[in-house]
């Protein structure tokens, strides 16, 4: 039996961990050191506390591209920040392009609109690896076409949309691109890749903690709240403030996570995203060469290259995907996550509903060591 003393995490699609050293310190220097509590007095600690959210603002503009800091709003999570484009940019009667991969925190909040809004939601075809192909995304837009939604890396597959090639190719529609799966590890621009409103959750690529997100919308567009109450600006009006980030980022802030989510980016920054992006896709293509020499595994996704997410979803013949996640855990100590992950329309395009996948997702903390255990268990898995 593989060696299971010390654990392995592949579910770094769910939450990166562990979270980089310097994550946890600005944290606790920050609960220790001032209020937390930016914009709502004059006294050193909340203007202590402002500062981290400016900084942290400052950090995710240039990041993305985006010339304005002003025009980034931080939300509890990319779910949120989804949440307020889909809501806030729709009219009844608005054509909606999405693809067959997309997430629950974008196809729920459609068909609700659908329902009750009367927008017109179409979904794009995939293969069966769940990419598209962007020359098709012309022959779908009309005048009423409002909003292309693209998830820009899948959580279930990997497979990885060509955004530049959307971007040119999107008409007069708005661009929302759900980069959950990719900020911080494939390159992302709001300038360069014709991104209009671009989603970004901080506890996955980003290295932050969980309660952190948010979005980056494009000079020219507004939408309204999704929530209203205090921003520690305009105080005397009890009518919610029209200017950005203001009158999307109601209530105090998460000024602690939005510190550590800054820390995060700082390690991306020191360490290079690309010697990142490099260390995860040299373990994915080792887990998916390991993986085609296994007898009774189906891969559902993309090859290894450079255009494709760490996700690995597959199934094994004879064993249901929820047995096989229990088996690694309890036997080996391996953590991975079974099921539909959140996207049953992802699984109905790849062919893998209603049971799921086994996902494995390999992180920057990994190592080859790591993922030859973890195919040495599935290999004995295989044959018992």
């Amino acid at each position: 039996m593989p060696d299971s003393s010390s654990p392995i995490y592949l579910d770094n699609a769910a939450t990166s961990f562990p979270k980089p050293p310097e994550v946890a310190e600005a944290m606790h220097r920050l609960i220790q050191e001032i209020s937390l509590s930016p914009g709502r007095s004059a006294h050193r600690f909340s203007l202590a506390a402002s500062r981290v959210i400016f900084e942290a603002r400052e950090r995710i503009a240039e990041f993305f591209d985006c010339p304005d800091s002003s025009r980034v709003a931080f939300t509890s999570n990319v779910t949120e920040a989804l949440n307020v484009g889909i809501f806030g940019l729709l009219e009844p009667g608005d054509h909606v392009l999405t693809t067959g991969m997309e997430h629950n925190s974008v196809m729920r909040p459609l068909r609700y609109l659908e329902k009750t809004r009367g927008i017109r939601l179409e979904i794009l075809p995939t293969d069966i690896t769940g990419g598209i192909d962007p020359d098709d995304i012309p022959n779908h837009l009309h005048d009423k076409t409002r909003l292309l939604i693209i998830n820009h890396v899948s959580n279930v597959t990997g497979a990885m949309a060509d955004l530049a090639a959307i971007g040119v190719r999107k008409g007069g529609a708005l661009l929302m691109v759900d980069a959950a799966q990719s900020a911080g590890v494939f390159p992302l621009k709001m300038e360069g890749m014709g991104i209009d409103f671009l989603a970004f959750t901080g506890h996955k690529g980003l290295f932050g903690p969980p309660g952190t997100g948010g979005f980056l919308l494009r000079e020219g567009i507004m939408a309204p709240p999704l929530k209203m109450g205090g921003t520690g600006s305009n105080s005397e009006l009890e009518e919610q403030p029209q200017q950005m980030p203001d009158c999307f980022e109601s209530g105090t802030p998460n000024t602690l996570g939005i510190g550590g989510l800054a820390a995060g980016l700082a390690f991306i920054q020191k360490t290079g995203r690309e010697t990142i992006r490099r260390h995860e896709a040299h373990l994915t293509r080792l887990l998916l060469e390991g993986l085609s020499q296994i007898e009774g595994i189906t891969v559902h996704g993309p090859a290894a290259s450079a255009n494709r997410g760490s996700a690995v979803s597959l199934t094994m013949a004879g064993k249901s995907v929820s047995d096989l996640a229990f088996l690694l855990d309890r036997n080996y100590a391996i953590m991975a996550r079974a099921g539909l992950h959140c996207a049953p329309a992802a699984h109905r395009s790849i062919g893998t509903f209603p049971q799921g996948t086994l996902r494995l997702s390999p992180g920057f903390f990994n190592t080859e060591a790591e993922i030859q255990t973890v195919l040495a268990a599935l290999k004995q898995i295989s044959t018992t």
